[in-house]
This record gives C-alpha cells, structure tokens and sequence, in this order.
C-alpha cells in the first residue's frame, strides 16, 4: 500500500488517508483512472469528433485509415474545433462565476441581499470610477452599486467594441489583439461565437479557429473572471495577508467540521458568519462539541482563506480524502472541480453533503439552493444540519498537524507592501536579486503525482531567485510545502532571500482562488506600465503543472494571449496536428511575443522557465545568464 500511495500522491496526509480508504474497500478517483485504462487514443490527440449527428467520426494519425471526418474536416480543423470548445466551456465557467457575483452586489444595491453588505467601498468607488459612473462623495455606496451592477451586466453582451477592464492592459498589448483583431468585445459573445463557429459548416480554418479561441479567452481573463474578483473584493473586502493553517489536520475531533468546497464565496461567506453565531455554537455544546470549525477546499477554500485566513483542509485531489478522516459532519458544494463521487463516498463516513448552486446537482447529496435574499436563513439551517451529523460520527482519524502558511497577497497588498508603487520589485529584477516572476497555477491531475508537479516546480524556481506567485490547487500543494511562512527563504536563492527578508514577505505568495489569476495579469501590467513596455517583454512566465480542467485552458490562453509564456505540465489534446502544434508552441510568438510549451518534468520545465526569463533579461538589457 506504501508504495501505491507514494506514486499517487506526494503529500503525508494524502497516503495515510489512501491507507484508510484502502482499508475501508473505498474507491477513489486513482481506482477509477486506473479502470479506464487504456483511455482513448483518438481523443487524446484530439482527432475524434462529434459535433454533429453524421458522427463521431475519428481520424489515423497513422495515415492508414480515414484522414476526413464525413463532413471532409482534416485533422487540423477537428483540432482546432475540439480545443476551441475547450476554451469556450473554460471561459463560460469563470465567467458565469463573474456574473453570480454582480446579480448578488445588484441585490446588494436593492436591499434584497439580507446579511451581505459592500466590504471595501474605496474600491467599490474605484471601480465604479473606471466604468465612468459618478463617485462623487454625496452618493451613496449602495446608490453606486446599483449604477456598476448595471454597467458590468452589459460587458457580458456589450456592443461597445471592447470590454472596459481590457483597458488595464499596457496600451502595446492592445494594440497588439487590435492588429490581430483579437480585441474581447463581450464576454458572451466570445463564448458563443467560438460554439457557433464550431458549429458543422462555419469555420474551417484552423488558424482563425484558433485566433477566435484566444480573443475568447481574453473575454474571460480580462472580463468574467476579472470582473468575478473584483466584485467579489467589493462585497467581502480585499484580501490582506494573514496567516492560517493547511492540510486535513485543520479538521478538529473534538469540534463540528463544516467543509466548503467549490469556487464561489457567496455561500462560504454567508456560511461563515453562521458558525460564529453565539446560538448555534451554544447549540454545539449542547450535542458535545467544542466549537463549530469551518474549514476550506479548492478554491472555496482559497476565497476564505485570502479574506479570512480560514484554514484549508486540501485541493482537489483531497476532496475525497479528506471524507475518509471521518472527521466531515457537513461538506457545502456549490460549483466547478467537485467530483459527483462525493455523494456516493460521503455515506461511508457519516457526512452531510449538500449543493447549493442553482445550476449544478450531484447524484447522493441533498439540494438547497442558496440566493441572494435566502442565504442567510438557509446558512443557519446548513450549521444545523452539521450539529446533527456530529452525533453520527463513528472512527475518526486525522493523521497529521497542520502546516503555518500566510495568503492574502491581493495586487493591492503586494504595491502596498512595496510602499504603494511597484519600483521596488523592479529595482529588485533590475540588479538580479531576483532574476523573474513565475505564476505557478492550475488543478491537479490523477495522472501526475499529486502535488509534485507544483512543488517540485516551485522548489525549482524560488531556489534559482525567481519570485513565484500562485493561485487554486496549486497554492495549497505549496503552502502545504511550507513555502507560504517567511521562514522558507531557507528554499530561495541568495538574492531572494534579501530581498523577502526586506520586505518581511515568503518567496511565494499566494494570490487567490483560480478565478484570481486575474490579479497576476493586473500586477503583469502594473511592472510592464512602470518600465514603458508591454508584458511580454518581461521576465514573467506562467506555468500550470497539474492541469486537468477546460478553465485550465482558458487560462493558459488568456496568458498567453495578454504575452506571458506558459509552461504546461499535461500534453493538451492537439497532438494529431502538426500545424496546430507550431501554431501554439512556435508561431504565437512572432504574433503574441508568448506561446506555449509542454514538459511534465517539473525540473525540465525549471529549465525551460529559468532559459526564458534570462532572454527576456538580456531584451531589456539585464544582466543575464545561461542557465544549465
């Protein structure tokens, strides 16, 4: 069992709870990847297509069978077909996050949204002032919202021509989506004119197939998901650093254990603020427990801990894991990376699940759906219903302590922190202490050792005097690492280290859930409008070791697209294709000044990184190395 567990996950608590689960006859999604093998060739190389009802057809790559589907789309335009749904069903998820988030600040605005209020008003009135709406002091904060609620639903099917936000870019870098007519013009839009141009019969040509997926992701990088965190600032507050705990020891046996995962803060926040009701705490202690302990996952998890410093019980691949400690009296679920085998998993252990999005049920778990002008009652119940489940409970085993880390480096923390203007950390980057700033980001993936790949990846870079930054799944694998407390400039390289003491920071900061990626292109643009230069001219790079999800590759394009290299650590299903292979990791450069590479070897992809950022060194006239 020892060594199963030792290839499936790199983490301690991870492998002890696979021993429990092993033990107890539990399937997890390791088993169930292992069943499907062999997986499908065709679709891995993106060469299987079932767009329409004539059929699913597939394509050789061998050359010794069908070369055209029936409609006669080569092996190019199904590729290219495939990947840009990838990128429309990625971008409709982020977005359609942004959009939950803006209907609860118009309720807000209405005084429909009992318990949720406006937590930073300044930025609010920031905001507000970007989209040219009336700030001035005798207006009220509700009075604005209500005017920016307006102004943000209309970027989902705006005939502006552009989105607002998309201003923020350096002025080179609209220019550039300007002479690549790649400029996102609605958020809407783009996702539905990628479905429409996938359509059988519409476009066929895979390089403007492929250019329409990137303007598509510019609508969510830089509109949906942009949107998402910033509203979702403006309604629970920007996150600040703070430190909290991770990994399944943040589960208390002696405590009710409420677990949210998911991706939207509107009902861990509303969640939150019931488990510290002084009745419903009372009421623990009447049924024998200590307290009531809200612990986080994936980016639910993420979203808590930034403004709160909520603890966070895993990523991803713990989502099962952390059901077999037997320590869950209650998990929330609300949308996006929950697995629907929770439901069948949770009976096992005595825990409660419930979802709580309008759109999204799972087999085994009881719906309540959670609304603007409902979310306060139906948190209260949700505690109770957690109460009642503590009395179920039968063997509980949380095997490890949990690790010290700090989250909360929102870009407004991080200038703040640099004494309101980013001149330090270039000052920083100018005389090589630190050579270049990587984004570490993205999901985990059963078929990469879980956490390796971003740890391993992080280790790499921060020794080497590269600033990580990083967000989702990837932010927990670090931060149960130990890279998230100042104490691990011990990892970072000399120049690093000088300059993290300095500033009294660790040398990777975690900026948010995955929808938060968005603060790493705003703090890309702040350093490229310091220095005059467009983003792509930077010694920034972004990298996405574990992916799995089609959010994953929205992202991935959106940075590219906006000049940021990107290393990713799966093979995305575009191998059938030669020509759109060169496109992505070759031509994009000439186009984008970015691209993309592959490498699954986290110390490969160091390489790969490290050779990228010294380039972008010697452009700017840094000084520069080989690195070997």
């Amino acid at each position: 069992m020892e060594k199963k567990s030792e290839s499936r996950t790199i983490t301690t608590d991870g492998r002890l709870l696979l021993g429990v689960m092993e033990r107890d006859g539990v399937e997890t999604v390791w088993d169930r990847l292992k069943a499907q093998q062999p997986q499908c060739g065709y679709c891995d190389l993106g060469l299987s297509c079932r767009n329409c009802a004539m059929g699913p057809c597939r394509i050789d790559p061998f050359g010794e069978g069908p070369q055209l589907g029936v409609c006669g789309a080569d092996a190019d335009i199904i590729v290219a077909r495939n990947l840009g749904r990838m990128i429309a069903a990625g971008a409709a998820a982020h977005s359609d996050h942004g959009r939950d988030l803006v209907e609860v600040l118009a309720a807000v605005a209405r005084d429909e949204a009992p318990g949720y209020g406006i937590g930073d008003e300044e930025k609010l009135r920031r905001v507000a002032a970007e989209y040219g709406i009336d700030t001035a002091g005798v207006r009220g904060a509700k009075e604005i919202a209500a005017d920016l609620a307006d102004a943000l639903f209309e970027e989902y099917g705006t005939r502006k021509g552009h989105l607002t936000m998309a201003g923020r870019a350096p002025a080179a870098r609209r220019e550039t989506w300007k002479r690549l007519n790649i400029t996102p013009r609605g958020v809407d839009r783009e996702t539905s004119e990628m479905m429409h141009r996938t359509h059988m019969g519409v476009d066929n040509g895979w390089q403007s197939l492929l250019l329409h997926g990137l303007r598509n992701a510019l609508s969510d990088g830089w509109g949906g998901s942009m949107i998402a965190t910033e509203v979702s600032d403006i309604l629970f507050g920007t996150p600040a650093p703070r430190p909290t705990k991770v990994n399944v020891g943040v589960l208390r046996e002696d405590e009710v254990n409420i677990v949210v995962h998911g991706h939207n803060p509107v009902v861990s926040e509303m969640v939150l603020r019931a488990a510290t009701n002084p009745e419903l705490i009372a009421l623990a202690g009447e049924r024998g427990a200590a307290g009531i302990n809200v612990a986080g996952l994936c980016c639910t998890g993420n979203e808590l801990l930034m403004r709160h410093g909520i603890p966070i019980a895993g990523n991803h691949l713990m989502s099962e894991l952390v059901l077999g400690t037997g320590a869950v009296d209650l998990m929330l679920v609300d949308y996006q990376c929950i697995m629907p085998s929770l439901g069948a998993i949770a009976p096992c252990y005595h825990t409660k699940m419930v979802s709580t999005s309008d759109k999204a049920r799972f087999p085994g778990m009881e719906h309540i759906e959670f609304h603007p002008d409902n979310a306060a009652a139906e948190a209260d119940h949700l505690v109770h219903l957690a109460i009642d489940s503590y009395g179920r409970r039968g063997r509980v085993t949380i095997p490890v302590e949990p690790v010290d880390a700090v989250g909360g480096f929102s870009v407004e923390a991080i200038i703040g922190a640099l004494g309101g203007t980013p001149a330090p950390l270039v000052e920083a980057i100018r005389v090589g202490k630190v050579r270049g700033a990587v984004g570490v980001v993205g999901c985990n993936n059963p078929k990469i050792t879980h956490d390796f790949g971003h740890v391993e990846l992080t280790r790499e870079l921060i020794g080497h005097d590269c600033l990580v930054v990083d967000t989702g799944c990837a932010a927990v694998a670090n931060a149960k690492a130990g890279f998230k407390v100042n104490e691990a400039v011990r990892y970072a390289g000399p120049g690093l280290r000088e300059v993290c003491d300095a500033l009294g920071i660790p040398p990777v900061l975690h900026l948010g859930s995955c929808v938060d990626n968005v603060r790493i292109l705003v703090l890309a643009a702040a350093l490229a409008d310091h220095l005059g230069v467009d983003i792509s001219d930077l010694p920034l790079a972004g990298a996405a070791p574990e992916w799995y999800s089609e959010k994953a590759v929205s992202i991935a394009a959106y940075f590219v697209a906006s000049g940021v290299h990107t290393v990713l650590g799966p093979m995305p299903p575009v191998g059938g294709s030669a020509n759109v292979v060169n496109l992505l990791t070759v031509g994009l450069t000439d186009l984008l000044g970015a691209s993309f590479s592959v490498e699954p070897d986290p110390h490969q992809a160091s390489l790969l990184i490290r050779r990228h950022i010294e380039a972008k060194r010697k452009g700017l006239g840094l000084s520069h190395e080989v690195p070997q």
